[in-house]
């Protein structure tokens, strides 16, 4: 059987719990599609379950080749499914609406939701382990010390569940942090939102500064006028999804970007 090393560079921590990846991979809630797309499979711990799912379509995502000739070898039905590429940089592999699923590297899980949030469209939901510190941002309501650029980014577009919490012993090497698995069922665009660069760039300036008002960090974006308004005497961690999207709305002197 064909062996493969582990990298630090790539922040590979693999799970070798098979209940706990059979218990991932059960958490999925296929219904519109069964399209179903892993990222970095790694050793292959939720591959094997996967592709043990009657009727899912699976394809998998791995940017490191010695882990993609492993795979091929000891897990052969991933012919034709398995796509070495950097997901960060990668299309969307299917037509339509799909699944995603992954042990994510913790280094750059932030990365992967925002690079989900561009594929929002088509995918109908997410299960994923996280560094429980993200988990419990990904969930975090107004109000929680936790809430910020996350929660209300992901709470725009889907349905958060904080699923259950993986023991570092599940894993090889075990992490120095906490693990935890998160759901995301899409929830589409409930709030209407029209211009979500402009939404996603105001929610990202306003918690750069979080323990100021919103006035500070937000006064370029705004005119005199609405800058009177009682909201930008709260803080970024008190403002509800509802309420980012309509300040965004009000956005009235000059559209934001990355360096404004």
């Amino acid at each position: 059987m064909r062996t493969y090393t582990l990298k630090k560079s790539l922040g590979q921590h693999f799970l070798h719990d098979q209940n706990v990846a059979q218990k991932i991979v059960k958490s999925l809630s296929l219904s519109k599609t069964n399209q179903v797309l892993e990222v970095g499979p790694g050793g292959g711990a939720l591959t094997r379950w996967l592709l043990e799912e009657e009727g899912t379509a699976l394809k998998a995502i791995e940017i490191d080749k010695e882990k993609v000739d492993y795979l091929l070898v000891n897990f052969p039905a991933l012919k034709h499914k398995l796509i070495q590429a950097d997901f960060l940089k990668s299309a969307p592999p299917f037509e339509g609406y799909f699944h995603v699923i992954g042990n994510f590297p913790y280094v750059i899980s932030s990365q992967i939701l925002f690079k989900i949030l561009e594929w929002k469209a088509q995918v109908e939901s997410v299960v994923g382990m996280f560094q429980k510190e993200v988990a419990k941002r990904i969930v975090a309501l107004p109000g929680n010390k936790d809430y910020g650029i996350l929660s209300v980014l992901m709470g725009a577009f889907f349905q958060a569940e904080y699923l259950f919490e993986v023991h570092e012993n599940c894993f090889t090497p075990p992490p120095k942090v906490k693990s935890a698995v998160v759901r995301l069922t899409s929830a589409g665009n409930p709030y209407n939102i029209e211009d979500i660069n402009s939404f996603t760039i105001l929610v990202k300036r306003a918690f750069q500064q979080r323990r100021k008002i919103l006035r500070n960090p937000l006064k370029s974006y705004f005119c005199a006028e609405i800058l009177k308004e009682p909201i930008f005497k709260r803080r970024a961690e008190e403002l509800s999804v509802a309420q980012f999207v309509e300040l965004s709305k009000k956005m009235s002197c000059r559209k934001p970007t990355e360096k404004s």
